[in-house]
C-alpha cells in the first residue's frame, strides 16, 4: 500500500466540541482542519472512528460551527446503524449468512482501518473477515453486499460461477455495484487532493453530494 505524502499546504486542525442537538455525535471525536489549498468546498468524511471536515481558510471563522454542524450530521445520518461496532457486524454477518448463504459464519468479523484499496478481504486458513472502515459511511444495504460478498468467499475460493451464484442471492447486488463504483471514484479523487472521502458540499453548506476507496471488494 502506498503511504500518502505529508500535504503541501499549511493546515490548521483543532478540536471541535459535541453537535449541539445531534444525539448520533455522542461520544463521535470530530476533528477540523482549516487548509489554505482548499478555497471552494469543505468536506466531511470518517478517519478511523473519528470524524474529520476540511474548511477553506477563506470561509469566515464566523460560518464554521454551521458548516462543520451540517456535514456532522449529514455524515452521521448516513453511517450503517446495523453495524456501528465489531459486536453489530458479527451480528449482521450471522443474519446475512443465515439469510442467503446457507447458515455460513466467519470465525471473526471485525472492521479495520488499514484497508485503504479494498472494501473487504477473507483469510480461507483464519475464517477471519476484515471490512474496511471506509464503509462506514455507506447506507445498510451496500454494506450487506460487502459482507455477503466476504461470506461467500468462505464457500468459494475464487470468482467463478458458483460464486456469483452465491452472491447473486443477494437482492441488491448490482444496485450495491453501482454504488460502490461511484462510492470508489469519490474516494479516489478526494485521495488524489489529500484532502479524504468526500462528503463534499459547497462552502455555504447549501447542498451535498456523496461519499466515495479506489478499492476492490473482492480477494486480490
Amino acid at each position: 500500500m502506498t503511504q500518502r505524502r505529508a500535504p503541501a499546504w499549511h493546515t490548521t486542525i483543532y478540536r471541535h466540541t459535541a453537535v449541539s442537538g445531534e444525539p448520533d455525535a455522542v461520544g463521535v471525536e470530530v476533528e477540523v482542519r482549516v487548509s489554505d489549498r482548499r478555497r471552494k468546498y469543505s468536506t466531511a468524511y470518517w478517519e478511523g472512528d473519528t470524524i474529520v471536515v476540511v474548511l477553506p481558510s477563506r470561509l469566515p471563522s464566523s460560518r464554521h460551527q454551521r458548516v462543520v454542524d451540517d456535514l456532522v450530521a449529514r455524515l452521521l445520518a448516513r453511517r450503517p446503524q446495523a453495524a456501528a461496532s465489531d459486536g453489530d457486524l458479527a451480528r449482521r454477518a450471522r443474519q446475512l449468512g443465515e439469510r442467503y448463504l446457507d447458515g455460513v459464519q466467519p470465525d471473526s468479523i471485525r472492521w479495520v482501518t488499514n484497508q485503504n484499496t479494498r472494501w473487504g478481504s477473507c483469510s480461507l486458513a483464519s475464517r477471519h473477515i476484515r471490512i474496511s472502515h471506509r464503509l462506514r459511511a455507506v447506507p445498510d444495504w451496500v454494506l450487506d453486499a460487502v459482507v455477503v460478498h466476504e461470506l461467500a468467499h468462505l464457500l468459494v475460493a475464487e470468482h467463478g460461477p458458483r460464486f456469483q451464484a452465491l452472491v447473486q442471492r443477494y437482492p441488491r447486488l448490482a444496485d450495491a455495484d453501482l454504488y460502490l463504483a461511484g462510492f470508489g471514484l469519490g474516494l479516489s479523487l478526494a485521495d488524489a487532493d489529500r484532502s479524504g472521502p468526500p462528503g463534499i458540499v459547497p462552502e455555504d453548506a447549501s447542498a451535498g453530494s456523496p461519499d466515495g476507496p479506489d478499492g476492490r471488494w473482492e480477494l486480490s
